[in-house]
């Protein structure tokens, strides 16, 4: 049978507009593409300005990118994504090659360049003023008078404030991050122990627990004898003794001096406790978590007194000044 020629043209008309439609379809999702390529190729570029070192915690892209924004680096949800197509980046300490880098750049260099690290430790019983002078300031070549700075700006305490550890630190760390980090890492520790033992944390009220902590720290021989020392203190305290505990002449540069019967007479510190009653308003040092431990929950005795003795390094502890003066006179 043969088609009406009326009927053929139809069919191709009808095949020819399915066909434009395709294309024009087809287009558009060229043109939505190419528009959306554009846009994330001009996302790309767009400067970023860092640190010359950024911490990047272990977890997922979107915790990486979470902490990036707290650092006050601009990063979006975007940035996430883009994250899959150039690797997971590396966890711990990156170094950023320069202070202004494109985006498409600094994602790259989260997962390829590896900070060189410098350990440094903080000692129980150190000073804040000396680690910083004497080892930090040093070890990664920063200047020593600006991390002092950093810390009385940053951190409420002048003392006290950072946690004794060792530390892996990169080379290139300006000294307002490097304090920033001691300080995030030591309110964790103290936010821990507060919660777990007084099922809160309030600063204020914890830090008294540190200025007795870091009197422990200096005064007593071994952790088994500090919540023996944190006794005395606070035996001392409630029947309006003064404390006459040498360490705590051992504050900023003095931390390795040797307390003389001159240096009890000629400073004026708030840190001699022969001419000052109660405790000094901040810390000593910087102390360990034992330390902390041992002012939270002192011993129970009734000791007023203790002696180091020269034989074993450890003190002789008494409760009355005549048996505290036996000791000393033992010990000559």
């Amino acid at each position: 049978m043969e088609i009406p020629l009326a009927n053929t043209n139809t069919k191709a008309i009808i095949k020819n507009m399915n066909i434009k439609r395709i294309l024009i379809i087809l287009f558009m999702c060229f043109d939505v593409l190419s528009i959306f390529v554009l846009a994330i190729l001009f996302y790309l570029l767009q400067p970023v300005k860092s640190n010359s070192v950024v911490f990047i915690p272990q977890g997922s892209n979107a915790k990486i990118i979470t902490s990036l924004n707290n650092t006050k680096l601009q990063f979006s949800k975007i940035d996430q994504y883009l994250l899959l197509f150039f690797g997971h980046p590396q966890s711990g300490w990156i170094a950023v090659s320069k202070p202004i880098l494109t985006r498409y750049e600094f994602l790259k260099e989260l997962t390829t360049n590896k900070a060189a690290l410098v350990n440094l430790t903080l000692i129980p019983g150190e000073t804040s003023e000396y680690f910083l002078r004497e080892i930090a300031a040093k070890k990664l070549n920063l200047n020593p008078d600006k991390l002092l700075d950093e810390l009385y700006s940053q951190s409420s305490r002048k003392e006290g404030m950072l946690t004794p550890d060792t530390y892996s630190i990169p080379l290139g760390i300006s000294e307002r991050l490097f304090i920033k980090y001691l300080l995030e890492f030591t309110k964790k520790r103290n936010e821990t122990i507060s919660k777990k033992v007084f099922g809160d944390y309030t600063e204020y009220k914890f830090y008294r627990f540190i200025i007795v902590a870091s009197i422990i720290q200096k005064e007593a021989a071994n952790e088994s004898e500090m919540p023996i020392v944190a006794s005395v203190i606070y035996n001392r305290l409630n029947k309006g003794m003064k404390l006459q505990m040498d360490g705590m002449l051992n504050y900023g540069m003095n931390s390795h001096i040797k307390v003389t019967p001159q240096m009890i007479r000629e400073d004026n510190s708030e840190f001699n406790s022969y001419k000052n009653s109660g405790l000094p308003s901040v810390s000593i040092c910087n102390v360990s978590t034992q330390a902390i431990l041992a002012a939270i929950s002192p011993a129970k005795t009734n000791y007023l007194y203790f002696m180091r003795d020269k034989r074993t390094g450890t003190h002789r502890f008494n409760t009355t000044l005549a048996a505290h003066e036996k000791e000393i006179e033992r010990q000559r």
